[in-house]
Order: C-alpha cells, then structure tokens, then sequence
C-alpha cells in the first residue's frame, strides 16, 4: 500500500483573518492558489488574495470590478430581488447574460524560513491593472528562467478568462508583457528550462458546447507567442478526473525508472459529487507532450473540515509544488479560501501512476 499525502497538522497554514485586506472598506474573504519559489533561505508564496465589499446590504449583492479610466477598482450592487438575477453560485452574480464575480484578486507575497509560518505583505505585487484584468488576476505560477522570476497568471474579465505574464529581475517590480494565451484559457505552467531549443508550457483550453477542458502542451522562441499545441490528457471516463482537467503545479525533474521525466501535478475534477482532487502526470523528458504515467487514485482529495466546507467547498487545489530530495512538498487552495500545505513522498507518487 502506497503512503499518502501527509498534510501538516497546523492546516490551513493561511486565513483571511491573518490577511490585511488593501483599503479599509473591503474584507478578505480568501488567501489560496499560491505560486511557489524556492530560494537558498527561505520560501516564498504568491497568494491569491481575494477581497470583497464591507458594505453590503442584507438585501443586496456587490461585484467589485477595476475601472480602466477611473484606474481604480468601483463597486457595482445590485438588489437581490432584481428580475432575472442568478444567485445560486456564491462566486458570482449573473444577470442578463452577464456574469460578475462578487470578489476580486490580487497576488501577493509571503514569505516563510521553515516553509510553514509565512509573514505575508501588507500590499499586493500585482493588483488588476487594465480591462482585460477587470475582474482580477488569479492563480499565479512561478518559473525562473534566464534569470527572471517569471509570473503567469489568470486574467478575469468581461471579456473572458485569458491568462496573462509579467516578469521580474527583483521580485518587487514587474514588467507585464500581456495576454499569451487568449479566452478562454486558464491553468498555464511554464517549464522551468527550455527544452530542444524552445520554451514549454501546459495550458487549459476551456471548450463551448463541444468537448470538455482538457491538458494541452505549446511551445514557444520568447515565452510570448505560443503554437505546436498538442492535446496532452483528457478527463477520463469512471474514474475520479472524470468531467475535466486542469494543470497544477509547475513541473519538475525526477527520475522515474533508471530515466530523467517531468513530474506535473495537476487537478481533475469529479462530476458527482462535483469535487477537485490533484494527481500526477509523469511526462517524457524530451517531449512532455507524452503521458508516461498518471495517478489511477487522486494524490490528495478533499477530506477535511476546511476543504470539504468553506466559500465553495470540496475542492483542493495546487499552483505550487517542488520535490527535495525523496519528498514533495505541495501547496494548495482549499474550498476557494484557505492555504494548506502537504508532503507526499515520490516513491507513493510514482508507485501510484498506471
């Protein structure tokens, strides 16, 4: 018997309580998704914080939305009564075709000695900043790569659900460099070296009315424009990724059999009862395009308190992940408002790939 994911016994190690929310009239109401980075002395997290309103009536519901002219972020509220609202999801509010989310992200860093207890900075590295970011900028991954510390993430508008990149020398100012994969698509990791001459990525194409969101591998010469695009994994059929897939956390190198492979962690989600679990994807070092081995059973799936309930519970979910030595150590979201950290040996993950 392989041996599970062994979650740290002072989870979740991240709250909205111990967050300070960036103006006084909005509330944190969710710190999860973190990037990870690794340095010689410390950890740091890229934490999705996401805000929302204060001031809400009983009555009413609010969307937060980034003002493009204004250059700051406005409130739109609507009553609760109003003809035709669509209320059932606790993230959104729709309404004439239109859909608004009730909170709205930033990124921002924590940073940890032991990889456990994080100090957590009093203002966003990265807040909204244009039209296409409207409704927030989510989920960040963290590469380094020619002596960068390149960041993508997802960028949430009207417009649809882009993913977006910026880059930085420093870690505190960041150039943006724009839209690199177009709605909607979500969950872009970026491999940590190019590979024969060119850059790699993992992205999620989210389909419409004909197929469901599933793992994809591109190809690029600047990190910036994107093509070769092959189907890497599907959701499949009775098993616990059975309705969609997603990728995870940014790849790393192991060995696996005598052969050097890439390690993806990545998120399926089940249909019913509708719940998000991480698994493994072993990728062929060369083309990692190539599925070499995946999880029969989920890595880790929702069984605590704090990922079962929540502001959308049943859900784990990872952006950042490393490997030292024979144990990986994986962060992730749970239920959309938590941080949590796990250990999980290499040994029980490829033991666990068919």
């Amino acid at each position: 018997m392989t041996l599970g994911p062994r979650r740290f016994p002072g989870n979740p190690i991240l709250t909205p309580s111990g967050v300070a929310a960036s103006r006084p009239d909005f509330r944190v109401v969710g710190v999860f998704n973190p990037g990870v980075l690794r340095t010689d002395d410390e950890t740091l997290l890229l934490l999705r914080v996401a805000e929302a309103p204060i001031e809400v009536g009983a009555d009413e519901v609010a969307a937060p939305i980034y003002d493009p002219f204004a250059r700051r972020i406005v409130v739109q509220r609507w009553k609760k009564t109003t003809p035709g609202i669509g209320l059932a999801d606790p993230r959104v509010v729709t309404l004439a075709g239109d859909t608004y989310l009730t909170s709205i992200s930033h990124l921002r860093w924590a940073r940890s000695k032991d990889g456990l207890a994080f100090e957590i900075d009093e203002q966003p590295c990265l807040s909204p900043a244009d039209a296409l970011e409207a409704f927030g900028i989510e989920d960040a991954r963290i590469t380094e790569l020619d002596g960068k510390t390149w960041i993508n993430y997802t960028a949430v508008s009207a417009a649809g659900i882009a993913t977006a990149l910026a880059s930085s020398r420093d870690r505190r100012s960041f150039e943006r460099h724009g839209i690199i994969f177009p709605p909607p698509n979500r969950d872009v990791t970026i491999f940590p070296e190019p590979i024969g001459g060119r850059y790699v990525a993992l992205h999620r194409p989210m389909p419409e009315g004909l197929g469901r969101p599933a793992i994809w591998f591109a190809t690029s010469r600047d990190l910036f424009s994107w093509g070769n695009h092959r189907l890497v994994a599907s959701a499949r059929k009775g098993m616990w990724d059975d309705l969609k897939v997603g990728g995870g956390a940014v790849p790393f190198r192991v060995r696996a059999d005598g052969r050097d492979a890439w390690l993806a962690i990545y998120h399926g989600v089940t249909a019913s009862p509708l719940t998000y679990s991480l698994g493994a994807l072993l990728l062929d070092a060369e083309d990692p395009s190539i599925v070499l081995g995946r999880s029969r059973e989920p890595l880790l799936s929702p069984e605590m308190p704090y990922e079962t309930s929540g502001f959308f519970g049943n859900v784990v979910f990872s952006c950042g992940a490393y490997a030292e030595g024979e144990e990986v150590r994986i962060y992730y979201g749970a239920a959309d408002g938590v941080t949590c950290a796990a250990d999980v040996s290499l040994a029980s993950i490829l033991q666990g790939l068919a």
